[in-house]
């Protein structure tokens, strides 16, 4: 049977990430970092690539949700002969990175079994294993693993099993560890409050007004758990190659922090409150750009590194069978014109938000805008990241306009740069603006286009009035946004651009919501609720959401959970309900 993204839930502890089939199959995990080689692969190939199945013998109904407020995934299996509850989570790191799993029987009587194949170089190595103290310990290149617990595990051909049967009040417990074993012996119970607590209380601080409250939360406890908690680096999503197209080949990498991606997330957080966030991503994006911001990349490893070599892992058959599977992302060496201006806009916002500027990121913002100046003409991937021909697409143009009035906006950064350089800028903002709305605006088409010269329509146009770049009651505005309704829209959700050649990608979750906020702006709050009503419709059964939905096949795909889809939740969900900080500038 077709594996589908839907089934999987996420747990993670703040520096990687797990996904768990609904079966109760751990089907991936990169270890110790989101970039890490992942030790359980078979989300991307089989299970003998690595899995960590913990179930029912005779499997029966499953009903799964996440405890209140954390990020604790409990599975509740209904078999012939009883229920037993199963509790995943990963406790944030302070004795090691881990990963448990506590069985509690609530009625009659289930017969369960574990399976456990460890698996190094995303799947094509078993690790030696050797007995420990309750459990075994196994090698694989540099990596090292404990697992230990209650259950009577057996070594078998690289795997660890174990068959036991538990009755109401009963409980059992397995942890795999990464690195030595514990100084101390586990405590599941206490971990499991202590992870608990932490989630509940980061989540506590949020307390502005939804009308979807639940979906709010859930989006940004995801959010959370893709920051790199170390460095404060967000990760797009924590999977690579997870098809945007069933059987496709436009399969990407995405567990790397994109500039664009973390600059829509400071939104998110500001929007909700979280500051904290915000200010650990802009030291690290300061001190990831070091002393020459001219030379920023597009997106980094979590750790600040700047290079990404992409390959591909023939060995394993990807997901549904779509390959590649890609390992890194060329696109990290892309020139993207769009994403000094987004980080521009980044900071901006936080200064808005009462998070004062540091003397370096007023510097930096001097270079910023200084290399925007130099290159805001060249072509460049677009926010799409094409891999074709450079284009001069409308977007990025937009976001270079940004940029520069952000910075123009800023009496700390006006101050930094001097009566010059200001002159020169205003005019340079003034240039630009006149440049997109002359080249990018099509007269006989009436709106704008995806790029200069070209006749496509592309939902990136959503963001020309979000970001201020004119008035939602702009003529141009309208029509622009009309004419996406009319070729893009199809079920109520917004695909980024029309299909090319029989190329179907899904619909874009992020872009929906783009028309969701364009639609509350223009005062149709209906329709833009009914849209953003429809985005909740496909989340799955966890609320968790991919980065696009295939209409015709009813499923989410491509990476998940993706960060794009749950920010762009928050913004719109708060958005409808009330003043929020606007990316428009102000």
């Amino acid at each position: 049977m077709p594996l589908s993204v839907e089934d999987y839930a996420l747990i993670g502890d703040g520096e990687t990430a797990a996904l768990v089939h609904r079966n109760g199959s751990v089907d991936w995990l990169c270890w110790p970092k989101f970039d890490s080689d992942a030790c359980f692969a078979a989300l991307l190939g089989t299970a003998e690539n690595g899995c960590w199945y913990l179930g029912p013998v005779a499997p029966g109904q499953i009903v799964r949700q996440y405890r209140e407020d954390t990020l604790v995934l409990e599975t509740l299996h209904r078999t012939e002969t009883g229920e037993v509850r199963v509790l995943d989570f990963m406790p944030l790191r302070q004795d090691g990175a881990a990963l448990i799993r506590i069985v509690e029987g609530v009625s009659g009587k289930v017969s369960m079994r574990m399976v456990m194949r460890l698996r190094g170089n995303y799947g094509a190595v078993a690790p030696w294993l050797a007995p420990a103290p309750a459990g075994f310990c196994g090698h694989v290149g540099a990596c090292r693993f404990v697992v230990q617990g209650t259950l009577d595990m057996q070594a078998t051909d690289g795997d660890l099993v174990a068959s036991f049967d538990i009755g109401a009040g009963e409980t059992q417990h397995v942890a795999l560890r990464f690195g030595a074993p514990a100084a101390s012996p586990w405590e599941p119970a206490a971990l499991l409050a202590d992870t608990q607590a932490y989630w509940r209380g980061w989540i506590g601080q949020f307390g502005k007004q939804t009308d979807w409250p639940a979906a709010v939360k859930r989006s940004l406890i995801t959010l959370k758990a893709l920051v790199y908690h170390p460095t404060g680096g967000m990760v797009a999503a924590p999977t690579t190659s997870l098809p945007e197209k069933p059987g496709g080949s436009l399969n990407w990498d995405y567990r790397f922090c994109w500039v664009r991606d973390a600059s829509f997330t400071v939104n998110a957080l500001l929007n909700a409150g979280l500051h904290h966030e915000v200010r650990a991503w802009r030291d690290w994006m300061l001190q990831t750009m070091g002393a020459e911001a001219e030379k920023l990349r597009i997106m980094y490893r979590v750790s600040g590194e700047r290079h990404i070599p992409e390959s591909e892992v023939e060995w394993l058959q990807g997901f549904n069978h779509a390959r590649p599977v890609r390992i890194g992302n060329i696109a990290s060496t892309q020139h993207q014109a769009d994403v000094h201006g987004e980080l521009l806009e980044a900071l901006h916002l936080a200064v808005q938000a009462g998070i004062a500027p540091s003397v370096h990121q007023l510097n930096a913002e001097m270079q910023l805008v200084s290399h925007i100046e130099a290159t805001w003409h060249q072509p460049g991937a677009g926010l799409w990241e094409s891999r074709g021909e450079p284009r001069h697409y409308v977007y990025s143009r937009v976001m270079a306009w940004v940029g520069v009035d952000r910075v123009l906006k800023c009496p700390a950064s006006r101050a930094q740069a001097g009566p010059e350089r200001l002159a020169r800028w205003e005019r340079l903002r003034d240039t630009i603006h006149e440049d997109v709305c002359r080249e990018g605006f099509h007269p006989g088409l009436n709106r704008f286009v995806e790029y200069y010269g070209g006749q496509t329509i592309d939902a990136s146009l959503l963001l020309l009035p979000l970001v201020g770049f004119l008035p939602i009651e702009d003529d141009r505005v309208a029509s622009t946004i009309a004419a996406i309704e009319a070729q893009l829209l199809e079920d109520g959700l917004v695909r980024r651009k029309p299909s090319v050649g029989g190329e179907e990608q899904g619909a874009f979750i992020a872009c929906t919501l783009w028309l969701a906020d364009c639609l509350g702006m223009q005062g149709r709050h209906e329709a833009a609720r009914a849209t953003l009503a429809r985005v909740l419709e496909v989340a799955n059964d966890v609320g968790l959401l991919a980065e696009e939905y295939d209409v015709p096949g009813r499923h989410l795909a491509g990476n998940f959970p993706q960060a794009l889809s749950h920010l762009a939740l928050v913004n719109t969900a708060l958005g409808l309900c009330g003043p929020v900080l606007q990316r428009g500038g102000g």
